[in-house]
């Protein structure tokens, strides 16, 4: 009878594109002190840092992928090679292969030869499907998408580390899968083993956010303290063959992994705890069990699974025209009427020279700035003028100016009546910045399972 497999060790390495090059390394010195099988995984791509990867591969068709992975994978790459700990993360963003270049130029910089790079494609979904199908699956908008990316799973990552791939990149993969992957590679799982898989996308979930389940993002001064928050530490989960894990962190760093901490990020974008969708498998919460085993040490139990969607979930990017921003602050009493004038003027000013621009977002920083508030209909008050509630009491605010053009020179005329109120605005206005961003406006599709091919290949 065959032997079950050891504990495997997940640590991340970073929750997101922004995220400190540096949390890696305690981590990595967690998994090799801690011996046995071990992965360190990196989650670094949004919906909004895969639209910029394919707007600069457009512009390079070299560039495209995590613009910073050297600065992520440089303190840890040896020591993951030494020590036999592969490496998964979704920095190929546009372009996977572009990433497995740029590791391998890195690996021989280090002296660490030739590295075997596990690359997982096919999330590309205007290279594969049809006119018809594209048809068939494609929203309201009728002009050409830029790009659209399918939502892949575990299987191709798994396949590379069955390989032997020390490094796995993805371009647009399921944050969790990135650590379901190594589980299914590590196992052996069934990929109808609904329970094994539900457990082990929860597990990804958790250390998906980097920091957010060690008390990042958490903390609450008095309410929700938080030790150390400066040193917050990276998780590290200790998952079985039966699916049960421990949640913990790396050592001697700050932060806190408890049931608070844990609870929150098992709830942290899921749009049904009973029915969290996947491209592996649909994830069942309802039942999940938490127990406090010791210090930094939450075990996870009870999450349940079924089968997954017959739809892969696709983001579509198109070209969005440009978004024009100016800001400008006020200081001082009266400083919130005289930035709420300001905005009445450069609303009334675009009007009149840009009324393609509208509408016009006026965002008062630091007193009404997080509200959606596009018409300024809460921060206007009863007449328009008079401050609301205590805003009087404000003296320190910033002006945020802010539109979607279709024109370029739309755009320009907002960043220009930003500047004016220099001298042509209330009193006391100063630090004006201004910038025009191209965007790229996306919506999501349901692309049939069987239109999408996923590869991978050992570079």
């Amino acid at each position: 009878m065959p032997s079950t497999p050891p504990p495997l060790l997940i640590g991340c390495g970073a929750g997101f594109s922004g995220d400190r090059w540096d949390a890696a390394v305690p981590v990595v010195r967690t998994l090799i002190a801690r011996g046995g099988p071990a992965v360190l995984m990196f989650e670094t791509l949004a919906e909004r840092t895969l639209a910029l990867a394919q707007l600069q591969r457009r512009q390079n068709p070299a560039a495209g992928f995590e613009p910073t992975l050297e600065r992520f994978i440089r303190p840890v790459l040896a020591d993951c090679v030494r020590h036999g700990i592969p490496i998964v993360g979704n920095f190929g963003a546009a372009n996977p292969r572009g990433a497995a270049a740029c590791l391998q130029a890195l690996a021989a910089e280090l002296g660490l030869g030739a590295l075997r790079v596990g690359v997982v494609e096919g999330d590309d979904v205007l290279a594969q499907l049809s006119p018809d199908q594209l048809a068939q699956v494609r929203g309201p908008r009728t002009d050409a998408p830029v790009s659209a990316n399918a939502y892949l799973g575990a299987q191709g990552i798994a396949a590379c580390l069955r390989a032997g791939a020390q490094v796995v990149v993805t371009g647009r993969v399921a944050d969790p899968a990135l650590a379901l992957g190594p589980l299914l590679a590590h196992f052996g799982w069934a990929d109808d083993d609904w329970d094994r898989l539900a457990a082990g996308t929860i597990a990804g979930h958790l250390l998906e956010c980097g920091a957010q389940v060690c008390g990042g993002y958490f903390a609450d001064p008095g309410l929700k303290d938080v030790p150390d928050l400066a040193h917050v530490g990276f998780p590290v989960l200790e998952v079985r063959a039966d699916g049960r894990f421990v949640v913990g962190k790396a050592d001697a760093t700050g932060g806190c992994v408890d049931e608070r901490t844990v609870k929150e990020q098992l709830l942290y974008e899921i749009h049904d705890p009973a029915a969290y969708l996947t491209p592996d498998v649909v994830a069942d919460l309802s039942e999940v069990t938490l127990q406090t085993l010791g210090p930094d040490r939450v075990q996870v139990s009870g999450v349940r699974g079924h089968a997954r969607p017959d739809t892969l979930k696709t983001t579509a990017c198109f070209e969005g025209g440009w978004l024009a921003e100016g800001e400008i602050s006020y200081a001082g009493p009266n400083a919130v009427a005289r930035a709420r004038l300001a905005a009445q003027v450069v609303r009334s000013r675009l009007a009149e020279w840009a009324p393609g621009l509208q509408p016009v977002r006026c965002d008062l920083i630091g007193v009404a700035s997080l509200f959606a508030d596009d018409a300024g209909t809460w921060a206007a008050g009863q007449d328009g003028l008079e401050p609301v509630g205590r805003m009087q009491d404000v003296q320190d605010v910033r002006l945020r100016v802010a539109a979607r053009a279709s024109q370029r020179s739309e755009a320009e005329q907002l960043t220009r009546e930003v500047l004016a109120l220099y001298t042509c605005g209330p009193a006391g206005g100063g630090g004006v910045r201004s910038a025009i961003t191209p965007r790229l406006a996306s919506e999501s599709w349901f692309v049939p399972r069987a239109w999408i091919k996923e590869h991978w290949s050992l570079l």
